[in-house]
């Protein structure tokens, strides 16, 4: 499939003008039953202020005012009009506008703004909702375009629990794996060696010498006299 990068980068700007048009950021509403953007669709949320939806829709949030969980945004974001349905006809029941991330594939009923682009993979789904809030904020005022944006694109990305713990797993393994060599491992236990009992129970620093060591290294003792006969210059 052939997706025109121009054309997606107009309509996320046209998202964006819709979306700063509304005043109060909390009535913007913003789903995903996709896996794979529910932590972009927080990360979105938090920097918007908008109310994030991620995970199973419930049905009757925009119809059934008996719930609790009933809601009255002014506009809708979905991550996929496919797997988001049941939100979108709702909001069709309820007269509000969506905007909606649409794949070649994607079904264009009661869409109202529809963004071209691969809705599928988690790095695409991340990078668009990093472009959409980052584009709110510039309109917005409370991000300067020269100095841009210090938030990185990889903190929208989804991240699998199970692989992020395999990876802890593994970081903890390789850090406790034994040492190769016996001889490396400093934290180790000596052998047998003790500096205690290394010259016996009787060893002393400041215990004399034996005798014939003393008078060999004594060297303030006089010389032998054959020696100093021999030497004497």
């Amino acid at each position: 499939h052939i997706i025109h990068l121009g054309k997606t980068w107009e309509k996320i700007m046209v998202a964006a003008r819709a979306i700063v048009a509304i005043e109060n950021p909390s009535d913007i509403i913003i789903a995903s039953q996709r896996p794979y953007g529910s932590r972009a669709v927080l990360k979105f949320s938090q920097y918007t202020g908008a109310n994030a939806l991620a995970g199973r829709w419930m049905p009757g949030t925009l119809t059934n005012q008996i719930t609790t969980k009933y809601l009255e945004p002014r506009l809708l974001i979905v991550t996929d009009p496919r797997t988001d349905a049941q939100a979108l006809k709702e909001a069709c029941y309820a007269n509000i506008p969506v905007i909606a991330l649409c794949d070649t594939d994607s079904p264009l009923e009661n869409v109202d703004i529809a963004i071209p682009a691969n809705n599928k993979g988690k790095e695409s789904i991340a990078l668009l909702y990093w472009l959409l809030a980052r584009e709110v904020q510039y309109l917005r005022g409370t991000l300067n375009r020269a100095n841009g944006w210090e938030v990185m694109v990889d903190s929208f990305f989804w991240r699998d629990p199970e692989e992020l713990q395999d990876r802890e797993e593994a970081e903890a393994a390789e850090y406790t794996a034994p040492k190769a060599a016996a001889g490396d491992d400093w934290q180790a236990p000596a052998g047998n060696e003790s500096w205690a009992d290394a010259g016996g129970a009787d060893a002393s620093w400041d215990a004399p010498a034996a005798g014939g060591a003393a008078a060999a290294d004594d060297w303030s003792a006089p010389a032998a006299e054959g020696a100093a006969a021999g030497q004497n210059w």
